[in-house]
C-alpha cells in the first residue's frame, strides 16, 4: 500500500456521535421495560465486565443479565431497541461535512474502541462508516486503540497522523509513542472532555476544539 502523506484517524463516540444521548435513551429503555431495579443490576453487570477486558460490552452485559434471568421475554425488547436504533439521528452537526472536508487532504480512518457486534452495527446504521470509505479511509474497532498504533499504520502507512479524539488520555497516550508524527485534536465533546480531573492529567493536545464541526476551518491546515 503507497504511503499517504497525512492520515486522520478520527473516534466515535463523543466525537463524530452523541453517545452520551444515545445512553440516556437507552437507559430510559432499561426502566421502562425492567424497572429500576433491573436497570440498577444490568449497569452493575456491565461495569463488572468494563473492568474485564476494558471495554464497554453493552449486549454481553445484556447476555449476562439474561443468565440471571432466563424466562423474561422483556430482554428481547432491550436489545431491539439498541439494534434498531437511530444511530444517524445522534451523529453530531457537521460531523459528515468534516470527514468530507479531511478526505479531501487524506484517508479519513474512523479509529473506535468497543466489542465486535454492537460498535461495529452503530457506526454503520449511523453512515458514519460509508462516510469513512468515501473519504478514502474505512473503520478500525479495537479494544484499546492506543495500543493499536502498529496495526493501524501497517494498514493505512503514512508519513505523519492526525488523531481526533475526546479523551485526552487516550490521545496523550497516542502522542508518546508517534511523538512528532501525530497532530492530536482535542474535542471538547462528551463527559470524559469536560471531566476537569481527567484533563488536567494529561498534557495539552496540540489542538482543541469545541466542536466536531470546527475540523471544517481547520482541514487544510491539519
Amino acid at each position: 500500500m503507497k504511503t499517504a502523506d497525512v492520515v486522520f484517524l478520527v473516534d466515535v463516540d463523543n466525537t463524530l456521535l452523541d453517545n452520551g444521548a444515545i445512553m440516556a435513551d437507552f437507559r430510559r429503555q432499561l426502566v421502562k421495560v425492567i424497572g429500576a431495579e433491573g436497570d440498577r443490576r444490568y449497569w452493575e453487570i456491565f461495569e463488572e465486565l468494563f473492568r474485564e477486558p476494558g471495554f464497554a460490552d453493552y449486549f454481553g452485559a445484556l447476555q449476562r443479565y439474561s443468565l440471571e434471568h432466563p424466562r423474561d421475554p422483556r430482554i428481547f425488547q432491550i436489545s431491539s431497541f439498541l439494534l434498531q436504533y437511530p444511530f444517524a439521528d445522534r451523529v453530531y452537526p457537521r460531523a459528515f461535512e468534516a470527514i468530507a472536508a479531511l478526505g479531501g487532504r487524506g484517508p479519513v480512518v474512523i479509529v473506535s474502541d468497543g466489542d465486535v457486534v454492537y460498535q461495529p452495527h452503530k457506526i454503520e446504521r449511523s453512515g458514519l462508516w460509508k462516510a469513512a470509505e468515501s473519504a478514502g479511509g474505512g473503520v478500525l474497532v479495537y479494544v484499546h486503540k492506543e495500543t493499536m498504533l502498529d496495526d493501524i499504520e501497517r494498514r493505512y502507512p503514512a508519513r505523519r497522523y492526525v488523531m481526533v479524539e475526546d479523551k485526552i488520555f487516550i490521545l496523550a497516550a497516542m502522542k508518546t509513542i508517534w511523538n512528532k508524527r501525530l497532530t492530536t485534536v482535542f474535542v471538547r465533546q462528551g463527559s470524559y472532555a469536560h471531566d476537569a480531573k481527567l484533563v488536567a492529567a494529561s498534557p495539552a493536545a496540540d489542538i482543541t476544539i469545541g466542536a466536531i464541526g470546527d475540523l471544517m476551518e481547520l482541514a487544510d491546515s491539519l
